[in-house]
């Protein structure tokens, strides 16, 4: 067993007001993705207006949050959220979903291309790239917050964690930020100039996120509110499988094209 490392996670407080690692993360992996997509711009010579960036950015993380916070809520505690509306809003209490995340940048992206006249795989193709950076990251401020913590396990790595009981667990949160950021990047990354067609990064994003998110989950301990479905899979499992195949769909599609 090795020992939590227990990390403060507020990095300073000044009286009410708190800076805290977790959201630390969130900047850092915005600010990463946006010098990544603007030197991708720049390499593949395409014509951008001034402010297109800062643009598409104020649409990706207003998707991304707004997102986020409703697909937790739709996806991870309804009856709970039906019973006391006024939470929805409270989002400093938690509850945000990667899923509901992606589905709320899909769709700013959408409008903002369609608003700009700009091609939508392209600019996905590109976003892609850069989003294992600010997963990783991610991954790293839930382990530092002791948030989504592993199964219990006797595995010689294994850690108690300081909400998750007495008895040590994976520290699965250091598992998808290896899988689903570092070893997800690398992998789009290699492939992104042998592959000319737009939309296929894309759907390679879906396909592999999916698939590395759905083995993690075996080791992650399931949501308590609502414990498993079918008997083995936990939600996170569910919506990765829609994920997964929504990736292949989009593959076929695009390379009939």
């Amino acid at each position: 067993m090795i020992p939590y490392p227990n990390i403060d996670p507020e990095i300073i407080r000044i009286g009410p007001l708190s800076i805290r690692w977790y959201g630390l993360m969130y900047l850092i992996g915005f600010l990463c993705s946006y010098l990544i997509l603007k030197k991708e711009i720049k390499r593949r010579r395409l014509i951008v207006e001034k402010d297109f960036l800062e643009n598409l950015y104020f649409y990706l993380i207003l998707g991304l949050l707004v997102g986020a916070r409703l697909g937790y809520v739709l996806f991870y505690n309804l009856s709970y959220y039906l019973a006391n509306p006024l939470e929805i809003f409270a989002i400093w209490h938690g509850g945000m979903s990667f899923h509901g995340g992606l589905l709320g940048v899909i769709l700013s992206a959408w409008l903002f291309t369609k608003a700009k006249k700009f091609d939508f795989y392209t600019l996905t193709d590109m976003l892609v790239l850069t989003a294992p950076i600010g997963l990783a990251l991610g991954r790293i401020g839930n382990f530092i917050n002791g948030e989504l913590y592993g199964r219990i396990s006797d595995v010689p790595w294994a850690m108690i964690f300081p909400d998750g009981g007495p008895l040590p667990r994976h520290p699965s949160q250091l598992y998808e930020a290896a899988l689903e950021g570092f070893l997800l990047f690398v992998i789009l990354w290699f492939l992104r100039d042998k592959i000319s067609r737009s939309g296929i990064i894309s759907s390679l994003f879906l396909i592999l996120y999916g698939v590395f998110r759905f083995f993690v989950e075996f080791f992650r301990e399931p949501d308590p509110q609502i414990g498993y479905i079918l008997g083995f899979l936990t939600m996170g499992q569910v919506l990765c499988a829609v994920m997964i195949v929504g990736g292949f769909l989009l593959l076929t599609y695009r390379s009939k094209k």
